[in-house]
């Protein structure tokens, strides 16, 4: 079956998927607005499995890949839930301690993209770890829709502090060297923002579309940023000209992207809003963010 991308779906629609998949809207109102593009006997309920993540797609690194080491671990957040189960990935064959990187899933807790993910920072040679947000209502459900039902439920403070527990739990890690990255898509994005001003000690951050923290906040950030963008991502971009302001006017090291015409979640190739283009220049650029400043 050849896989479908952006190109074959009105932008429109494209853009009405993105506000069902970030809760702005029900199912039943994508449906239902979704009923004008179902022409030729396709249905809407068609439409909206045809958007949704196939996540077979999404498997670059095989759990049993001889490079990594996987498992599943859990570690303290006193100050959020109590305790958190997280996906840690190590490369194998590491001698000595390395660096790490916190892998921030998107707004529907730790799917199988994201453990992708994780696999893929091992693969680049640093410790991965990969939270699970959900955990505290009982962990990924193995379903998007229902995750992210899940994920509303959630005391949005207490999660934020579960992540920011995976930053201080790999800071003190006798695995790690101590220097500590982090990555994040979507609400992950924010969260890696969010990491970078609560962190003066984090070594690095990648948000990928992520909300931007506030303006007075920006002076507290000390890593360097590298931060990514779709161009057709009309939300999160309006947030972008305020954030680069303050970053220039406090001296920040970043740098910033903006990829032309893909739509935000082009990094996530289990859906068709992924282009694989943008999504690997900007892994190559994160990879080598990471490489030069956790060394």
């Amino acid at each position: 079956m050849t896989r479908m991308t952006a190109k074959d779906f009105p932008q429109e629609l494209l853009e009405l998927y993105d506000y069902y998949a970030h809760g702005r809207i029900t199912k039943r109102e994508f449906l239902d607005r979704a009923g004008k593009f179902a022409v030729g006997g396709v249905t809407a309920a068609a439409i909206l499995a045809s958007l949704s993540p196939d996540y077979a797609l999404a498997t670059q690194v095989e759990f049993t890949d001889p490079d990594i080491s996987a498992e599943y671990i859990t570690y303290p957040s006193p100050k959020g839930n109590g305790d958190v189960r997280g996906y840690l990935v190590r490369p194998a064959k590491a001698a000595g301690k390395v660096a790490a990187v916190v892998v921030v899933h998107e707004n529907r807790g730790l799917n199988p993209y994201i453990e992708d993910v994780a696999r893929r920072v091992a693969k680049a040679g640093f410790i991965a770890l990969a939270p699970d947000g959900l955990t505290s209502v009982g962990g990924y459900p193995g379903n998007d829709e229902k995750g992210r039902e899940l994920q509303q439920k959630v005391d949005p403070e207490k999660l934020m502090n579960d992540f920011f527990a995976a930053v201080e739990f790999l800071m003190h890690s006798d695995l790690t060297t101590g220097k500590v990255g982090i990555t994040g898509f979507c609400y992950g994005g924010g969260v890696a923002n969010a990491a970078a001003v609560a962190y003066p000690e984090l070594a690095a951050a990648v948000p990928f579309y992520g909300r931007q923290p506030r303006a007075e906040d920006v002076p507290k950030i000390k890593a360097p940023l590298l931060l990514h963008y779709a161009g057709l991502d009309k939300g999160i971009n309006e947030g972008w000209p305020a954030y680069e302001a303050a970053l220039k006017s406090s001296g920040k090291t970043f740098e910033a992207y903006i990829y032309p015409d893909v739509n935000h979640g082009f990094h996530n190739d289990s859906t068709p809003r992924y282009d694989e283009a943008a999504a690997k220049l900007a892994w190559q650029r994160t990879v080598d963010w990471f490489t030069k400043y956790l060394a």
